[in-house]
């Protein structure tokens, strides 16, 4: 069997985990920067993961608790996506991607984790970043802090929605 480590996600499994949903809770909150939220749409929202696999790694996630695509109802369906590509064109603009991973866990034995909660993954892949380190010294570089990130992708978003 081969094992894939992960070490930055210790930080994640090893943190007292809140009370209640972050994904409800959050968009409560005044605090759109102290928790990543980089745009609220009317049924949807783009945060920021804390914890992520690559810089400019964003979630959608609905305003509804809901676990499952087949809960949605049209017009989280289409603002989701709406803002997937939203999600898409700012990294595009801010840090030049080369590709992008998106993907929903539905379940924890799909990998979710924060099951009760749907969140759409939008990772920012670049040639080549998977370098040595996760090979050899089982560690990733994350290259950029999360304000720094943070700052970029809104800016990127607020120059989009301009037009």
């Amino acid at each position: 069997m081969e094992r894939i480590f992960a070490p930055w996600r210790i930080r994640y499994i090893l943190a007292p985990k809140p009370k209640g949903c972050i994904f409800c809770e959050y968009p409560k909150q005044n605090k759109d920067r102290e928790n990543l939220i980089l745009y609220r749409g009317k049924s949807c929202y783009i945060i920021m993961n804390r914890n992520p696999y690559n810089p400019g790694h964003v979630m959608v996630c609905p305003y509804r608790h809901i676990s499952s695509t087949e809960d949605m109802n049209e017009e989280e369906m289409l603002e989701s996506m709406k803002l997937v590509n939203l999600s898409i064109r700012a990294a595009r603009k801010a840090m030049n991607p080369d590709g992008f991973n998106i993907g929903v866990n539905i379940g924890k034995v799909a990998g979710a984790g924060i099951e009760q909660h749907l969140h759409i993954h939008v990772v920012p892949r670049w040639n080549g970043d998977t370098s040595f380190m996760p090979i050899l010294a089982d560690v990733q570089v994350i290259s950029e802090a999360l304000e720094e990130t943070y700052d970029k992708l809104k800016k990127a978003i607020d120059e989009i929605l301009k037009f």
